[in-house]
């Protein structure tokens, strides 16, 4: 049989041919997408260990004590971040305290006071731009390059500057390290080590599971479809065999070496598929930097579940597919209409969502657990909803049929009564989408509306904040951290810069006025105490910058340099006057410095290079831009992954409608040129073809719909704690365009019907 099995698949025509060539892209679609996301979860922990060394001086006691036994000489250490052009810089000052300090990876020694050690990106960088703009801040020479074992992914710049320890002890942040850190920051569990610098893998892990759960159901549809190609005939002949006395066993053997060839190949062209785009996918940014492709590595585990995995589900789908000939020999013949689906197909929707609704309150802390908790949740809810289709189909098919007298809905409603399952497979791909697609956007909105920010002006996106603050004591509502002033050549060099407008100094406040924008918590401490600053200044800031009329000195927010920009700030139309002179004013030690500049890249780099040299042992100053963009790089790494997610679903689905309905017409060829031949128009098919899909695509999809956001709203609030926000004109445009573009497809096989409903085709074989 298996022999037969092979040459009805390899030779059985071009029917056969098509459907072997759909059946084998489908499964080449699936392992292709499987072995990325599991690439891509090993990628991650791969990248988070080369994070490890970054954290170096945190506080992981346990590394220190195994060094500490050793003669290693102590290593001055000072992590900080540097910025060129939105992109963040890591910098690493050090000082050896002997001949036997730790040496980072990467590096073949330590640098010397005066050298410094760039990574391969940053080192381009350097050489191609201006030195005003980025070279200035970084003294000495370049020794060599980091290599690539401390270096997350290609494009990661970093920087390790040498420096001699009475230097660099006196800055502020420094620490001695006995060691340097080998603990990967997913490792680290707050108690014995501390992360400053790294990612959360496993977060990284869930959601990527999730991803790979809500993709992988559309190609499990697209593979049952296109095992149904020529499903009829395929009945038909399966049900002559059983006729002259071959066994349901034999038969099912036939339908699953037809799926197992189709699967075994498609899933040696999908291994092809991802290792030949592998450095295509290395570049997709989830991180906040791209991988190296050789970090994309898959484990014999990963190897041996996908290659095993994916075969049993295609055999299982296709066996499914065309089990009602394995009932009886006559049922083909007979044509005994289905049994019509009962309301019990909505049960396993119901158990998912209330396994999702269990999790409230009592989420795992692992991240196995979680995974273990929300990816069965969300599978029932997704099998849920290819289980009820039918029923919902029928119900909708039945309400059509009662309410009309038109030809075309007539018959579509009672044909989608009598086999409400043909009906709903044709669009439960696209159903699958559209459940995906509002889970993604309701867990991704939600996330967005609590921890989002909101985008700046352009006006003072471009303007430069430096803040030298280090603390805040609540007892007296002062900040601590100070710096002196700029001196007059600083201040020249600022506003001799082309696109500078502006160079405001926020000052310390002898006077103790309050903060105009914020008020503390009543009976918690004393009030927050305001900077001061110069009217004049202030005039040339953006935006929040007038003064009380007649003041020369007013009393500003502590955080005037976000411009306003957060949704908790609240700030006054004018800020009030502050009763101090412009000369002490002047003496006053600096708070905060804000350049304002017309956003050019050169303005914004090169003021912050006079900054950064001015005050080389404080922090580079950021733009409003910038401090967004950080805050929010988690959130634009998961709606990339939304957005591959809905990118990748729909056309599947849109290719799993394509072949249904045209498979679907050439199943039916025989009984739509009867019709014709008693007198239907064709346009009255075309009409039925089209009803017969949009209605059971409509009636679900509400349902769909509603179920993804049921779903996600109750993993944000398990996982999280937050609550689903409307969706917003982009979601119902992806909806709008999703279904217009379904009907669209379902118009393309129209020209079809023609072809296949001709007089010839009504004649008994």
């Amino acid at each position: 049989m298996i022999r037969l099995g092979l040459r009805l698949t390899l030779s059985g025509g071009r029917e056969a041919a098509a459907r072997l060539a759909v059946m084998v892209a489908a499964v080449a679609l699936g392992v292709g997408l499987l072995l990325s996301i599991l690439a891509a979860i090993n990628a991650t922990a791969t990248q988070n260990s080369r994070n490890a060394w970054l954290n170096t001086g945190s506080g992981n006691s346990a590394t220190s004590r195994a060094a500490a036994k050793t003669d290693t000489d102590p290593l001055w250490w000072l992590l900080r971040a540097d910025r060129f052009d939105g992109r963040t810089i890591g910098r690493v000052d050090v000082a050896a305290t002997g001949p036997n300090s730790p040496v980072p990876p990467g590096l073949s020694r330590l640098p010397e006071p005066g050298e410094y050690y760039a990574s391969p990106a940053l080192s381009k960088l350097l050489h191609s731009t201006p030195a005003a703009e980025l070279a200035g801040r970084y003294p000495g020479r370049q020794a060599g390059t980091v290599g690539k074992a401390a270096l997350p992914g290609p494009d990661s710049l970093i920087i390790v500057i040498g420096h001699r320890p009475d230097q660099l002890s006196k800055q502020h942040g420094a620490t001695q390290a006995a060691a340097i850190t080998a603990v990967t920051p997913s490792s680290c569990n707050g108690t014995n080590c501390t992360v400053r610098v790294g990612i959360d893998n496993r977060g990284i892990k869930l959601i990527l599971s999730v991803a790979g759960t809500a993709l992988i159901f559309p190609v499990l549809i697209l593979i049952g479809t296109a095992t149904r190609l020529s499903a009829a005939r395929r009945e038909q002949r399966f049900a002559a065999m059983r006729l002259v006395g071959a066994t349901p066993r034999q038969i099912s053997m036939l339908s699953t070496v037809e799926s197992s060839a189709a699967a075994v190949m498609g899933t040696a062209v999908g291994f092809g598929l991802f290792y030949l785009f592998r450095t295509q996918l290395a570049a997709v940014d989830l991180t906040s930097t791209p991988y190296f492709a050789g970090d994309l590595t898959l484990g014999t585990g990963d190897i041996l579940l996908v290659a095993l995995a994916v075969p049993l589900g295609a055999a299982i789908a296709a066996r499914l597919a065309l089990r009602r000939v394995q009932v009886s020999p006559l049922g083909v013949t007979r044509r005994v209409t289905p049994r019509p689906p009962r309301v019990y197909r909505v049960i396993p929707l119901a158990a998912g969502i209330a396994e999702l609704s269990f999790a409230i309150g009592r989420v795992p802390r692992s991240t196995n657990g979680q995974i273990w908790v929300f990816v069965p949740g969300i599978l029932l809810v997704l099998t849920g909803l290819v289980i009820a289709g039918p029923w919902l189909t029928m119900a909708g098919a039945r309400v059509l049929a009662r309410v009309t007298s038109r030809p075309a809905l007539l018959i579509a409603g009672r044909r989608l009564a009598d086999d409400p399952k043909a009906g709903f497979r044709a669009v439960s791909g696209l159903v699958l989408a559209l459940c995906v697609t509002s889970v993604a956007v309701g867990i991704i909105g939600s996330l967005n509306a609590e921890r989002g920010i909101p985008q700046a002006g352009r006006a003072v996106a471009g303007a430069l904040d430096a803040n030298y603050v280090q603390g805040f004591d609540a007892a007296t509502g002062r900040l601590t951290g100070s710096v002196a002033p700029l001196s007059k050549a600083a201040v020249s060099d600022l506003t001799s810069v082309p696109g500078v407008k502006g160079v405001l100094m926020i000052h310390t406040n002898p006077l103790g006025t309050p903060d105009p924008a914020l008020r503390g918590p009543q009976d918690v401490g004393a009030p927050p105490v305001a900077g001061l600053a110069s009217c004049t200044e202030l005039a040339r800031m953006p935006a929040h910058s007038a003064c009380a009329p007649g003041a020369r000195a007013a009393s500003v927010t502590l955080n005037y340099g976000t411009f306003g920009t957060y949704d908790w700030m609240h700030w006054p139309a004018a800020w009030p006057a502050a009763d101090i002179s412009a000369q002490r004013l002047a003496r006053l030690p600096v708070r905060e410095i804000v350049v304002a500049t017309d956003g050019s890249t050169s303005a914004i780099e090169r003021a912050r290079t006079v900054l950064a040299s001015a005050y080389p042992d404080q922090d580079v100053p950021l733009t409003v831009r910038e401090d967004h963009a950080q805050r929010g790089a988690e959130l634009a790494g998961y709606q990339q992954l939304a957005n591959v997610v809905i990118l990748v679903s729909f056309p599947i689905a849109g290719c799993s409608l394509a072949v249904s309905v045209a498979g679907g017409l050439r199943d039916r060829k025989r009984p739509f040129s009867l019709l014709r031949l008693t007198g239907t128009q064709l346009g009255v098919l075309r009409r039925v073809v089209l009803l017969e899909s949009a209605v059971p695509l409509l009636v679900v999809a509400v349902v769909a719909i509603g179920m993804g956001f049921l779903a996600a709203q109750l993993f944000v609030q398990a996982q999280f704690k937050y609550s689903v926000r409307a969706p917003g004109a982009q979601y119902y445009a992806i909806v709008i365009a999703g279904l217009l573009a379904s009907l669209a497809v379902i118009a393309s096989t129209m020209p079809l019907l023609r072809r296949i409903t001709g007089p010839e085709t009504a004649r008994n074989e």
